[in-house]
């Protein structure tokens, strides 16, 4: 029998009151999502920017957020919905178009792409209201409250689940929320995040998960074994009975967590499960690493975690718990870049960091918390941000034989008009914020950018990046027009990424360069 969760709330959440409005507004400049800091497996498969590079929309209400999903052009058109207020079942209901599959029980983010949620000013909570990923990819959740959240009873959200993700569902980033339950199964609570049904590339950064019988699942059961390439790291768990989390099949890496008061059992490894556990702490807890309630069993590497005051139980046929001074049983490999907090920090640079309305505060790998500067989106190895210079780079202008297309266009613009020679021609994005390729019909070797404004226009652009459009990755950051730099690069398509600009952006040359 499963112990009780001891309900201990740490923190009281203020409910928000939020008239609902008719209509979407397009958002301020000064809330958006942090998506150049995308860290552990979602940089990988291509990378996860979300609705980087799409119109930005603000919704005050569950129906608004789904309008926003259908009012899309196609359901991969990028979108960031920046959400402000409570959400529940009272202001939520289905809304139907071409470019979505919405629900009135839930935040349904279902066949679709390229989408950011994220809360900005006061702070959003989802109350008793899930969010529920199916058949998706290039999603994050950032910044958002999910509280209460029931599997039965009135509403049903989700299978009870904060946040679920199922049935073909890759590349998600579930950053910096606050998810919390006030019970147990045994009172109509089910998990705080769970991935089944081949769920894949995901990183769940910097959240604090509390008071729940069910942290969460990689897995649903046995048998649902393609769930795989998840990372955990930087986040506090606290008063959790189990699963933080439980691991079926696949491969995890879990560091730089805060893990306290698990009441029965933590990370659990099991059904050929891999999971590299480094750099955590574990304080006044039971049985924080195992195989537990099962006899197939998973493995782990372990190294640098600190165990504070934790408790072992003794091995049986459905219990192997790592023991006192635990030591590996397997080995994994890690396909990308990070930096890991000693652990003996874990417990204060978790606590200043993790959860929603933090400030997307990260750590610096030295246990300080900093604000989040861009970083790659799927290489292993980050590359340095450039500067813009001005003057023009030297050799034969590589875009003047290529085609060109983009995120959106103003009224009068082309984006062919980026790749004429002309200074005289200009795309501006239909917005603030969008972005511009030129693309080649083979792989062309290019390692300098020349980004020209139309007269007039001079200053209007801020904060960038280059990317990678083959991959994702981020070939360089920063702002203002100009030459830019970056280690040379073979691609098919690179892309400009305005990511934020005072007046209308005009550019009237995308010139590339091989050296």
């Amino acid at each position: 029998m499963r112990k009780p969760v001891l309900l201990r709330l740490y923190a009281t959440l203020a409910t928000m009151a939020v008239a609902a409005a008719t209509g979407l507004a397009l958002s301020m400049p000064e809330a958006s999502a942090a998506t150049g800091g995308v860290t552990g497996y979602a940089t990988q498969n291509g990378g996860t920017t979300g609705g980087a590079g799409g119109q930005t929309v603000r919704a005050t209400t569950g129906t608004q957020i789904h309008q926003a999903l259908c009012s899309r052009a196609s359901s991969s058109t990028p979108i960031i919905i920046q959400v402000e207020g409570t959400i529940n079942a009272g202001n939520t209901t289905k809304v139907s178009g071409d470019s979505c599959n919405t629900a009135a029980d839930k935040i349904e983010l279902k066949q679709i792409s390229n989408v950011t949620l994220v809360g900005v000013g006061s702070g959003a909570v989802f109350d008793q209201l899930g969010i529920h990923v199916r058949e998706s990819s290039n999603i994050i959740i950032q910044n958002v409250t999910v509280q209460n959240v029931k599997k039965s009873g009135s509403p049903v959200s989700n299978g009870g689940d904060a946040i679920g993700m199922e049935s073909d569902v890759h590349n998600v980033w579930v950053d910096h929320n606050t998810l919390l339950a006030s019970g147990g199964e045994d009172e109509g609570y089910d998990s705080l995040v769970d991935m089944k049904a081949t769920t894949q590339y995901v990183t769940v950064s910097y959240n604090v998960l509390r008071n729940s019988g069910r942290g969460g699942l990689v897995g649903s059961s046995d048998s649902d074994l393609d769930n795989t390439y998840i990372t955990f790291h930087h986040n506090l768990y606290q008063n959790i009975d189990s699963r933080t989390p439980l691991l079926r099949g696949g491969t995890a890496h879990i560091y730089d967590n805060y893990y306290t008061s698990l009441n029965e059992s933590g990370i659990n490894s099991r059904a050929g499960a891999k999971a590299k556990v480094e750099n955590n702490y574990f304080e006044d807890s039971a049985n924080p690493l195992g195989t537990f309630y099962t006899d197939l069993p998973g493995y782990w590497q372990v190294s640098g975690n600190i165990f504070d005051n934790v408790t072992w139980a003794a091995p049986d046929d459905e219990t192997n718990p790592a023991g006192s001074n635990p030591t590996s049983t397997t080995t994994v490999s890690i396909p990308y870049a990070y930096t890991l907090d000693a652990a003996s920090c874990v417990p204060s640079i978790v606590s200043q960091t993790a959860g929603a309305n933090k400030g997307l505060q990260v750590s610096n790998g030295n246990c300080t918390a900093q604000t989040p500067t861009p970083t790659p989106t799927s290489t292993a190895t980050p590359t340095p941000t450039p500067t813009t210079t001005p003057g023009n780079p030297t050799g034969t202008n590589l875009s003047l034989t290529a085609a060109a297309d983009g995120s959106s266009k103003a009224s009068g613009t082309s984006y062919g008009n980026v790749r004429d020679g002309s200074l005289t021609t200009y795309w501006s994005p239909a917005g603030a914020t969008g972005s511009v390729s030129v693309k080649w019909g083979s792989a062309t070797t290019v390692s300098k950018v020349n980004i020209r404004e139309a007269s007039g226009s001079t200053g209007a652009i801020g904060s960038w990046r280059v990317l990678n459009a083959d991959t994702g990755a981020v070939l360089a950051s920063g702002s203002g027009a100009g030459v830019i730099s970056f280690p040379a690069t073979s691609l098919r398509k690179v892309t400009f990424e305005i990511l934020a600009s005072s007046g209308t952006p005009k550019v009237a040359e995308f010139e590339t360069y091989a050296g």
